[in-house]
Parts: C-alpha cells; sequence; structure tokens
C-alpha cells in the first residue's frame, strides 16, 4: 500500500476560510491499494470527533483496511467547530472532496462513477449529509474541480449521528451549528429530513449498547430511506460501545464487506 502526501483541499490563495495559522488547513490524503489488486474503486472518509477533533482510528485505519480488499481510501481533515467553524463549511469541504476526487480520478486509478462515501458519529453526520445535500457541480466555474458533482455513488454510515433535534447528540449539534441555532437551520440539517429518491445506497450501523449517538438516529435515516425508495442495508447489533472502529472484534466489518463487493467496489479476497 502506498500513502500519498497531504494535500489541501482548497488552493492556499482561495477566499475560504480555514484558519490556516491555526494549522487547520482542510485536506485530504490517498491511501492506494497495490496496483494489481485495485478494484478501481474509492471511498472518501470522514473521522467521527463530535465535530471537535479527529479521530485517527476512523480515518487513516479505515483506509488501510479498505486498501486491503482494492479500494482507494482517501481520508478528509476537514474543518471542525472548535476551531471557529461552523456550517456550511464542513459540508462545503466535504463536497470538496467528491469533487477532487472526481477530478483527479484517472492520476488516482479510480473510476469516477464508484466513489462512495463513509464516516463515523459526527463524520456520519457529515457523510449523510453529503448523501442529502450534494449537487451536481458548476458548470460555469472557473476552476474546473468545481464544475465535479459532489454525490456519492454510495454511502457507509458507523454509528452515526443524523438528526440535529431531539436524538441529537448535543456536542456535535453545539460545535457544528452554534449555541442557539433557528429551529430552520436544525430541521435543515437533520438528514433524516432530507433523503429524497436521488439519495444513494446506504449501509448503515450501530449499537443497541451505544450510550453516546442514540440509535434513533440510523433508525430514522433507515425509515426515510425506505419511504423513498432507496436500497439501503440497516444492523443494529446488540454489543459494542460507541466509537469501536476496527478496534475490536465485530461483525459489522464483514457484513460491510459484503456490501461492497456485491457492489464491485471490495474484492473478495484480502490481499
Amino acid at each position: 500500500m502506498n500513502i500519498s502526501e497531504i494535500m489541501p483541499l482548497w488552493p492556499l490563495t482561495t477566499k475560504v476560510d480555514f484558519n490556516a495559522e491555526e494549522g487547520n488547513v482542510p485536506s485530504l490524503q490517498v491511501f492506494y491499494p497495490e496496483p494489481d489488486r485495485s478494484t478501481g474503486a474509492a471511498m472518501v472518509i470522514f473521522p467521527g470527533g463530535g465535530y471537535e477533533g479527529l479521530a485517527p482510528h476512523e480515518g487513516g485505519a479505515f483506509a488501510e483496511w479498505l486498501a486491503g480488499y482494492g479500494m482507494t481510501g482517501i481520508v478528509v481533515k476537514y474543518r471542525l467547530g472548535s476551531k471557529g467553524h461552523r456550517h456550511p463549511a464542513m459540508l462545503n469541504d466535504a463536497k470538496r472532496a467528491l469533487r477532487l476526487a472526481r477530478a483527479n480520478a484517472a492520476a488516482w486509478g479510480i473510476d469516477p462513477q464508484r466513489i462512495g462515501v463513509m464516516g463515523s458519529s459526527a463524520g456520519g453526520h457529515l457523510t449523510a449529509s453529503l448523501l442529502t445535500q450534494f449537487d451536481l457541480g458548476h458548470p460555469q466555474a472557473d476552476d474546473e474541480v468545481e464544475r465535479q458533482s459532489s454525490r456519492p455513488d454510495l454511502g457507509v454510515l458507523c454509528y452515526p449521528v443524523i438528526s440535529m433535534g431531539d436524538i441529537t447528540h448535543e456536542g456535535s449539534r453545539r460545535n457544528l451549528l452554534g449555541e442557539t441555532p433557528s429551529a430552520e437551520l436544525v430541521s435543515r440539517m437533520s438528514n433524516e429530513k432530507r433523503v429524497t429518491p436521488d439519495t444513494p445506497p446506504c449501509f448503515v450501523w450501530h449499537t443497541y449498547e451505544d450510550e453516546t449517538v442514540k440509535v434513533e438516529n440510523p433508525l430514522a435515516f433507515a425509515q426515510a430511506l425506505r419511504a423513498n425508495g432507496v436500497k439501503f442495508e440497516l444492523h443494529i447489533y446488540e454489543r459494542g460501545g460507541h466509537g469501536m472502529g476496527l478496534g475490536a472484534p465485530h461483525r459489522w466489518t464483514a457484513d460491510c464487506l459484503a456490501w461492497l463487493q456485491e457492489r464491485g467496489f471490495a474484492r473478495r479476497v484480502i490481499s
């Protein structure tokens, strides 16, 4: 497996506010599978951390795991509430990451029509936001990257925050929307309300024992997917706490890989 240099999401001359002096430049890093093992599919990965930090075990560790099955992992460092940013900065970074993947598909050896997104906890909220609030690009933009679609081809949500309403994770909502968000903003960023028939297919998992993010979050999202005729696979496992990632043996990895294999994203034999 090869790993790229860290590259900024936005040109350093852009007007995007990312507090460069605070070391908060949004960026991505590409984890390449061995060339003879690559499926051509990619996964853009958004680690969790309550929109306050970024959990390494939900970023690079996931990318390395996926690379073992032939997928290119693209780990995103997006802007955070702890650095003074609020919505829509995070979603703009997520869209930019998808556009960069498509714009660089040939150079990175990936299929621009097989780019998924994966997120955990608050990163799962950002992933769900992208799955439901993407755009198809800006054809008149001077920046060629901005002409690319930000629509993912599928999504993987790991113990995700979905709603900004009554069932939300309070820290994530505060860091994303501020202390006193309007009712309209809370509703707009509650992704169970944003699903449409154009939402990409999803693999969603959570645990009954999760005491940090309520299991009602993925249940609400799955119900919305069903109501809109969007294909999905939902797993609510009895055991496991929040934020476990790959750190403990758990059958979610086998279930997720089987789902990705069925869609031609992952190899059936580990490298």
